[in-house]
């Protein structure tokens, strides 16, 4: 299985960091030291989950072994004629729910699709070195799922995660009754890992409906729909329950590190499903399948994006191909892996003003930041009165509580004193800005 690594093909209109250039050679060094792999480690594909069904055999004693044996004879019957009752009951029921969730799946399954990832490939000449008889050819490097949710003007739009279309010279969408059409990526949003795919509506039979995933509840049963493996196990479909709501977890895609707000199921989810749909028991999708976690030992913890936070980012990209956010222009980097005696030394931080922060590598000339007067070697503590520990946790705060034109308050410190600085928030206007 592969990591969740992306690559960063797409251009990063709306990433917070405006450089890559290297940092002074202490720096580098405690950056090579300190990295360190999240205990979660999500992976491109989705999950292989299990879960473990431990038989119980339950034991009934007589209490009283002199007891008569015709009373004996009369509870057994009763006790029979009820268990009996009860069997009937059950079975009743598990076919009831049973022909429920199979009548639902049949509706819904032709919304959901599977999508080939085709990138260029460069073929050398002889020997392997370049030459004027190189070619370049489109080679499928990758699938995964989708969801038809809307329908329109003989057009067909797919939901999807981004990690399944990023980098791609050419999308294929396989469809429920076997059609094979060619994808347009209409916008992609590599931080909340989401793309909206557009198909001609031709062979479209059935777009898909949503729900509120804000009423979602651990315990309640789902179902997973998508493509493990590839086109040979398309629409699959697993069951499995909520886990957990409202969970938060750190993802490094190609725009840098940021935390994702997803549903946790132990739905098993296998490499393929990603960009597939979680259904409650209505048929309505309540999350687009995204990640798991990768660990020796663990078993069933996948996590989907929320439903309501799917679709203002889709119509968001099915209108403007990007989601616009505010931009600070600055290259940064976590405080605590900058050398401690960097910091005491050159940025003369002390006491609890180690380790804590957002470390500023560099100024973009012109930006928001560079009007406030943030100057290189600073360190934010602050955004708006909210501690910013983390890199990810500053850009959480602007992403999520900030918009373009609003102007927020910056605490930093500077050679061991504390200052604030107001920034005027402005749009990013180019990937290299």
């Amino acid at each position: 299985m592969m990591e969740y690594n992306r690559e960063d093909q797409l251009e990063t209109k709306n990433e917070l960091i405006v450089s890559d250039q290297k940092p002074d050679q202490a720096i580098k060094k405690a950056e090579q030291q300190k990295r360190r792999l999240s205990w979660m480690t999500p992976i491109l594909s989705g999950i292989i989950g299990g879960s473990l069904v431990l038989g119980v055999t339950t034991y009934q004693h007589s209490k009283d072994e002199t007891a008569n044996t015709s009373v004996q004879t009369q509870t057994n019957e009763t006790s029979n004629s009820s268990a009996s009752s009860t069997k009937a009951n059950t079975e009743k029921l598990s076919s009831t729910n049973s022909s429920d969730i199979s009548t639902m799946v049949e509706n819904v399954s032709p919304a959901i699709v599977g999508i080939s990832n085709y990138q260029k490939q460069t073929e050398s000449g002889m020997f392997g070195f370049e030459s004027n008889s190189s070619s370049s050819s489109e080679q499928e490097t990758g699938t995964g799922s989708g969801v038809i949710y809307k329908k329109a003007n003989g057009k067909a739009y797919i939901i999807t995660n981004n990690h399944v279309v990023e980098g791609a010279s050419k999308l294929t969408v396989s469809l429920s009754n076997g059609k094979e059409v060619e994808g347009k990526l209409l916008g992609s949003d590599s931080l909340t890992d989401l793309a909206v795919v557009e198909i001609s509506a031709d062979h479209v039979e059935k777009v898909a409906s949503f729900g509120d995933s804000s009423s979602l509840k651990a315990g309640e049963s789902v179902i997973a729909i998508g493509n493990p493996l590839g086109k040979d196990l398309s629409r699959t479909v697993t069951q499995g329950i909520i886990s957990g709501v409202d969970r938060t977890v750190s993802v490094d895609t190609s725009a840098g590190q940021t935390e994702m707000n997803v549903i946790q199921t132990d739905a098993a989810i296998n490499p393929g499903n990603s960009g597939g749909a979680l259904l409650n028991t209505k048929g309505e999708v309540i999350g687009i399948n995204s990640m798991k976690i990768s660990e020796s030992g663990v078993e069933g913890i996948g996590f989907a994006i929320p439903s309501n936070d799917v679709k203002p980012i889709a119509e968001e990209l099915m209108s403007k191909g990007k989601i616009e956010r505010p931009f600070i222009g600055i290259g940064m980097m976590d405080l605590e892996q900058v050398p401690e005696n960097y910091q005491t030394g050159t940025l003369g931080l002390s006491g609890s003003q180690l380790n804590k922060g957002v470390y500023i590598r560099q100024v973009a000339s012109g930006s928001p930041a560079d009007k406030a007067g943030l100057k290189e070697n600073d360190v934010i503590v602050s955004f708006n009165g909210k501690e910013t520990d983390t890199g990810s946790a500053l850009r959480n705060l602007l992403y999520n509580d900030a918009k373009i034109g609003d102007t927020v308050k910056v605490t930093l410190i500077r050679n061991g004193k504390t200052m604030t600085k107001q920034i005027t928030l402005d749009q990013k206007e180019s990937a290299s800005s």
